[in-house]
């Protein structure tokens, strides 16, 4: 029912721009990969909004790689594959753990200022990690420090185009190669881009979910239009969501980052009553899952819609210097963290699945790349280890640059494309679905899954698929057909894999099966759902 294109085009007809290279998306893996292309090639960065608006401009925590003498290569390895509860790559994991920090000496060199502490650069340290190794800048800005030093070197960069506001609708697709995307400028003008290579860096799918840290513009993009262009998804039904974000009234769902748990806050239910050690023995340090599990159970347990975060033992000197965009933001709707419990409640946070890639990038369509949080490069399994995000935009941006370095130029014989489909008109509005879609992702395919609640979602979001029998013409429109493809993708994932394990709970499956389940979910387009047992993973 989810067509391979979302609107008609005849591209003779259209006007086309050639470049080497088309990047989509502009958060760390954009960027970077960008910057890394560029030495030698053209590149067209396109990004739906500003080049700054990104899922990596928000993120607080910081970016994880082996600096200290005293952490290790192969400590970084075990906590990403224990974290992952048995569906890492070993081979993934193994690249982003030994070329990790090269990458992020890559970073410093383009002008990032990591914080330093005494001359050293300052490590912090998050739940599930054996040492502190998480680098941070601004305190809890980093990824905004990132994404400011980035974005000064593409724009200065001469080989860079940047296209912001700039809609990319779908990939095109021939004969199992992607031959670039057809994209509406902010005029409304649609143009096909003819790239050499085309990356996918379009980041997440907080979206799907009424509750979110991510903004506005992480509707799943990336992934749908590499699912309607017939590249394979991988486990999409492991979505993380983050123990605590800011849950008070007229305040959004503000992330309020891992570190402050690093740092020594503890969770206490409603009642003031310290809670984790009921759940884990690593207490607030515990995997995101199991704490946001523990979360959810003292909330019911105590009838209430949150629990709270206290850092109220430490220096308010501390807190203030260490978490100074939190603090302010706490402050603004009358939260003093210093002498405050913080209202939170868990939100979703970030997809572990995505598009199928190997160690280089490399999707099963020719020419078509997948970097960060949109693709499924085996890094972080059921659930991503803190703070590996943004190492694994850069380590893997790297090598999808020396995988597009050895590709041959794209041949100029292309068949003449053209579709024309018979659509209905009068679509309606798309923000009162979109609104409909997230209640029920909240309410049957969230933090806690059931056979019945996934039955009810499949049932009701096939209902909604109807969507795509209509003309599609705004950017709202697009982006609830890229919300409503993806969600199929979760649910379908969610009802197949009967266990629990990472992100993914089902109270009628509770425990993990490694003997049924040590495999990952696959979905297709038109060769449907497949698993794949792979010697690989750990």
């Amino acid at each position: 029912m989810i067509p391979q294109y979302l609107v008609d085009f005849n591209l003779a007809d259209m006007s086309t721009i050639e470049t080497d290279v088309l990047v989509v998306g502009s958060g760390i893996a954009g960027l970077y990969a960008a910057l890394e292309i560029s030495s030698d090639k053209k590149v067209i960065l396109a990004t739906k909004h500003t080049l700054l608006e990104s899922n990596t401009r928000y993120a607080q925590g910081g970016i994880a790689a082996v600096i200290s003498k005293e952490d290790s290569a192969s400590s970084h390895k075990e906590d990403t594959l224990n974290a992952g509860a048995g569906l890492c790559s070993l081979a993934a994991v193994d690249v982003l753990v030994h070329e990790g920090p090269e990458r992020v000496q890559q970073l410093i060199e383009w002008g990032t200022l990591f914080d330093v502490e005494q001359g050293e650069l300052a490590l912090t340290r998050e739940g599930a990690h054996s040492f502190r190794r998480i680098l941070h800048a601004n305190g809890d800005a980093t990824g905004y420090e990132i994404v400011r030093a980035l974005s000064y070197q593409v724009l200065n960069h001469p080989n860079v185009t940047v296209w912001e506001d700039h809609f990319v609708i779908d990939l095109i697709t021939q004969e199992g190669q992607c031959l670039g995307a057809l994209i509406e400028r902010p005029e409304g003008e649609r143009v096909f881009v003819k790239a050499g290579a085309t990356i996918l860096c379009s980041g997440g799918s907080g979206q799907l979910y009424r509750y979110t840290t991510n903004p506005e513009i992480a509707t799943s993009d990336g992934i749908a239009i590499a699912y309607r262009a017939g590249a394979v998804i991988r486990d999409m039904e492991f979505i993380q969501f983050h123990p605590t974000a800011l849950c008070y009234p007229g305040a959004p769902r503000f992330l309020i980052s891992e570190a402050v748990r690093g740092e020594g806050a503890v969770l206490r239910n409603t009642k003031g009553e310290r809670f984790m050690y009921k759940y884990d023995n690593r207490l607030e340090l515990a995997p995101r899952d199991i704490v946001a599990r523990a979360i959810v159970q003292e909330m019911e347990e105590t009838h209430a819609n949150m629990v709270y975060l206290d850092i109220t033992h430490e220096s308010p000197e501390l807190i203030r210097h260490r978490f100074p965009t939190i603090y302010a933001t706490c402050i603004q709707y009358g939260l003093d963290m210093t002498t405050d419990w913080i209202p939170v409640a868990p939100a979703a946070h970030y997809m572990m699945g995505g598009v199928k890639s190997d160690i280089n990038g490399q999707t099963n369509l020719s020419r078509l790349f997948a970097c960060g949080e949109v693709s499924s490069t085996g890094v972080h399994g059921a659930n991503r280890l803190a703070s590996n995000s943004l190492s694994e935009a850069i380590v893997f941006g790297k090598r999808i640059a020396n995988a597009i370095g050895e590709l041959s130029p794209l041949s100029n014989n292309m068949l003449h494309i053209s579709i024309k489909n018979d659509r209905k008109a009068g679509v309606g509005f798309a923000s009162e679905r979109r609104l409909r879609l997230q209640r029920i992702m909240v309410r049957l395919a969230g933090l806690k899954r059931s056979e019945a609640g996934l039955l009810q979602a499949r049932t009701k979001l096939m209902k909604e698929l109807e969507w795509f029998q209509y003309e599609l013409h705004t950017r709202e429109q697009w982006e609830l057909a890229n919300l409503l493809t993806s969600a199929q993708l979760v649910v379908e994932g969610a009802l197949k894999r009967e266990e629990s394990r990472g992100g993914h709970y089902r109270e009628d499956f509770p425990l993990r099966d490694d003997v049924k389940w040590k495999r990952h979910i696959l979905q297709h387009r038109t060769q449907g759902m497949m698993e794949e047992i792979n010697d690989d993973i750990k």
